[in-house]
């Protein structure tokens, strides 16, 4: 690789370092809460409350952490991040009961919201626009490693108490590496050249831009003058998100919500529970599975990175849906007409299939589209409200899954069938509703969008 390949790569890899801890904080606990329960005597109930403390932070983090970007700029809110990333870990490893936990929990959360809104636009705004997808999606990827990282830190750790030390502290304490990684990431890291234009420092931009761009075969100057055009355009603040802007906002609210609602994180933070409730597998076994899981989910987010910026934006969304649909909605079936005996081995192979649907398309591109498609004034606030619409279908789906496990007696053909109900209409709303984004530039985008805006202004 060349050496300036290398160092954009570096770039792009401590950009979205922000992934990896949100990927690594959320897939963590999955094999520490039930050592946590032990050890500090909880009811199922705060176990539970432990789990989603984190969503609780996270949505609050996501929503301020827009305008603070838009003001203050994208590099300095990532070191920012890092600090509570930092200071989350640090506690939750330290944590002596549910209180201090929670605690932990909910400033961790604000580490990874704040990751989860601010890192798309940063990782969009210094690509070039024939890369931008694929690497837009090592945010996704990060996210991904992250979780495999953390199921084999759960795995690592279990039964180990290294210095006296109980092991799942180790498991929660394991997450100040990256976090480390990261804080020292941001301060080398470059501030977006589009929020450098928007400050009015062009000189810094225009530095910013030559480096990104050497031996590309974009013009840096003529980008330039493209953003400048942009940031020149009459200011609407926020009330552009309820005008000319709309449609990108409800483009990336519902991306961010069927993102969710499709259930893979029912999949990713309660696999062993469903192997071992609904199977009767043992404990090991079911980690073991979860494991299994993780890696192809990692594995499928490269594919997607190698195949990101060959193929449009939509395609890989409905064949990533019409995937989904079909292998959850035959789960569904044969666990309600199966032995659970028999059920056992398509369901997880049918979970392997829908992790692919899921890895190749909705995981990495939601988060990319919803750093490409907002005007550049409002784009860390419009992240924001993606970002939170995610959250909040992420606390939805992580409350009511073991609900409807229970409801449905065990048998998880209940839940999933609920997911493929969403999975059918993610197919109709990006038949209808997602505009297509590759190999547009950022502004390109955003004119489009103005253009679109005005017709419709003068139509009416």
């Amino acid at each position: 690789m060349h050496a300036r390949q290398l160092s954009i790569f570096f770039i792009f890899f401590f950009g979205a370092l922000g992934g990896l801890l949100f990927g690594f904080d959320t897939g963590i606990i999955s094999g520490a809460s039930p050592l946590i329960e032990n050890n500090f005597n909880l009811g199922i109930e705060q176990t539970g409350f432990i789990t989603s403390s984190v969503l609780i932070g996270s949505s609050i983090g996501a929503l301020s952490t827009g305008t603070l970007s838009d003001h203050f700029g994208r590099k300095r809110l990532l070191l920012i991040s890092s600090i509570l990333f930092l200071l989350g870990s640090g506690l939750s490893m330290a944590a002596v009961g549910f209180v201090s936990m929670v605690i932990a929990r909910i400033i961790l959360g604000f580490a990874i919201g704040s990751a989860s809104a601010l890192t798309p636009a940063y990782l969009a705004e210094l690509a070039d626009a024939p890369h931008r997808g694929s690497l837009g999606t090592m945010f996704q990827l990060m996210i991904t490693a992250g979780i495999l990282l953390a199921y084999v830190s759960n795995l690592g750790f279990l039964h180990h108490n290294l210095l006296g030390i109980r092991d799942w502290r180790w498991m929660l304490g394991s997450a100040l590496i990256p976090a480390v990684i990261l804080f020292i990431g941001s301060l080398i890291l470059p501030e977006s050249p589009r929020y450098l234009v928007e400050s009015g420092k062009i000189n810094e931009a225009r530095d910013v831009l030559h480096e990104l761009r050497k031996n590309t075969h974009e013009d840096p100057d003529k980008e330039l003058s493209d953003i400048q055009k942009v940031a020149d355009q009459p200011k609407g603040g926020l009330k552009e998100l309820t005008t000319f802007a709309r449609p990108a906002v409800i483009v990336a609210i519902l991306l961010m919500l069927l993102q969710q609602l499709v259930g893979i994180n029912s999949v990713i933070y309660f696999l062993p529970q469903v192997f071992i409730k609904g199977f009767g597998f043992a404990e090991s076994n079911a980690i073991w599975i979860s494991v299994g899981i993780g890696v192809v989910n990692f594995v499928c987010t490269i594919l997607a990175y190698l195949v990101m910026d060959k193929f449009n934006r939509r395609t890989i969304l409905l064949f990533g849906s019409i995937v989904m649909a079909i292998s959850i909605g035959i789960l569904s079936v044969l666990n309600f007409t199966l032995s659970v005996q028999n059920a056992a081995i398509p369901t997880i192979i049918l979970i392997a299939i829908y992790i692919f649907g899921f890895a190749v398309s909705w995981g990495p591109i939601c988060w990319l589209m919803l750093g490409e498609i907002f005007p550049l004034n409002v784009r860390g606030v419009g992240n924001s409200i993606g970002s939170a619409a995610n959250w909040i279908g992420n606390f939805i789906v992580s409350q009511f899954f073991l609900v409807l496990l229970s409801m449905f007696h065990n048998n998880v053909g209940g839940p999933f069938a609920v997911f493929t109900f969403f999975a059918i209409l993610s197919i109709f709303f990006v038949i209808y509703m997602v505009p297509e984004t590759r190999g547009k530039t950022l502004e390109n985008i955003e004119m489009e969008m103005r253009q679109k805006a005005a017709l419709k202004k003068a139509v009416k």
